[in-house]
């Protein structure tokens, strides 16, 4: 098959590391360095000492992905025993180790996508207030209030939770941040508005990039004081455009389209996509089983599944992340028989957030490269760069790259 008519499928399970990063000492949570920090392993290693049985029970049950390679991917990575991810992999299979100074969204993506960042990212000291007096002033200018709740490093779920109500009284915005390089707003969709909240973040954005702050992230949510509050996911991220061009832009330059599922459009500010389809987790599996049966010769679909990360790897839940995982793996089988021949399938991580380990952050940690071509016999791919995993999208599509990463294919 000519390479113009092969589809690339790239599928970021988001925050689904396996350990072994060589620089994980340089990183932190709560104080604690980052190494030995491993997702896969811990994850799988709870199940199996029946430390992760609610909803679910016995070791990690992933066959689907760890015939393609994901136990020996993590083993290749860190050396770690994964109990339950045993098989011998006949995809291809591999970990890829990355080089930004970050272990964040945009970093993994980015560099994933042949662009290593080249600069520090802006990170707010975690105090309190945290923010500078000029970041709040002008929050309150573009909100018009007379002033913001929060102005502190937060969980998301637990600082709608304590000023939900207030804000809903005062009106004024929830300003938090995390370890991450980011500013998020909390607003309510009815009584601050959705539309509100989503110009107050653009708004902002601009003055945030300048400060090298990846990302304003818009965080709305709905209900009351005595049901509670619950976000929603009419999520938006308004990230600091990538610095050079990415695997998206070079596929959209040569005139082939770009399919972008979950916060891939967000994550690479439009550049180079044409179309988005978000939601939960589960819509997104909807809409990447379409794409598979509807993709066009030579396309290529990025895929972002957040979940893992934002619902269980923060909150440092085990059991959650596992029933997560398992379920994710299920879904395969139901979106892979509609991939054609010649079509490249890989799944791959932006970073890690064990869920056993200290704190909420993510955890600095190689990540797993797994796939196939359909058609084609499987491969060791060995250690490789995160700009490897671009280049090999790239190189199957037939289309140039502009990155410093080799093809693995």
């Amino acid at each position: 098959m000519a390479k113009t008519g092969r589809r690339a499928f790239l599928i970021v399970m988001d925050s689904v590391g396996c350990g072994g990063a060589p620089d994980a000492g340089s990183f932190f949570n709560d104080g604690v360095p980052d190494t030995g920090a491993n997702t896969l392993a811990h994850i799988a290693q709870a199940c199996a000492a029946g430390k992760a049985d609610t909803g679910r029970s016995g070791p990690l049950r992933l066959p689907n992905l760890d015939a393609m390679g994901l136990g020996a991917a993590v083993r290749l990575a860190s050396g770690a025993q994964i109990p339950g991810l045993e098989g011998k992999p006949d995809g291809l299979w591999g970990a890829a180790t990355e080089v930004s100074h970050g272990k964040d969204t945009p970093s993994g993506h980015w560099e994933l996508a042949g662009v290593p960042v080249p600069w520090e990212w802006h990170y707010f000291p975690d105090t309190q207030p945290c923010f500078p007096e000029e970041l709040v002033q002008a929050t309150c200018k573009a909100a018009g209030t007379e002033g913001i709740l929060g102005n502190r490093h937060a969980s998301g779920t637990q600082i709608i939770e304590e000023l939900g109500e207030e804000h809903m009284r005062t009106g004024w915005p929830i300003c938090y941040t995390s370890a991450d390089s980011v500013y998020q707003i909390a607003a309510h969709e009815d009584t601050f508005g959705l539309e509100r909240l989503l110009n107050l973040c653009e708004t902002l954005a601009p003055m945030l990039h300048a400060m090298k702050v990846g990302r304003v992230i818009a965080r709305p949510f709905i209900g009351d004081a005595q049901q509670g509050f619950t976000r929603t996911t009419n999520r938006h991220d308004y990230a600091i455009a990538p610095p050079a061009p990415t695997l998206c832009d070079w596929v959209h330059d040569v005139g082939r389209q770009v399919h972008a599922v979950g916060k891939i459009g967000d994550i690479f500010s439009m550049q180079g996509i044409d179309d988005v389809r978000k939601g939960a987790d589960a819509d997104l599996m909807t809409a990447l089983i379409d794409l598979a049966k509807t993709a066009g010769a030579g396309t290529l679909t990025f895929a972002n599944f957040v979940e893992f990360d934002s619902k269980f790897g923060h909150r440092r839940d085990v059991a959650g992340y596992a029933r997560a995982l398992e379920w994710f793996d299920s879904c395969l089988p139901s979106m892979m028989r509609h991939l054609r021949h010649g079509d490249l399938i890989l799944f791959t991580a932006d970073h890690g957030n064990d869920p056993t380990w200290v704190g909420g952050d993510h955890t600095r940690e190689r990540v797993p490269v797994v796939g196939r071509i359909i058609g084609a016999g499987g491969k060791e791919l060995g250690l490789r760069a995160f700009v490897d995993v671009g280049a090999s999208v790239a190189a199957h599509l037939g289309v140039p790259s502009q990155g410093s990463g080799a093809s693995f294919l």
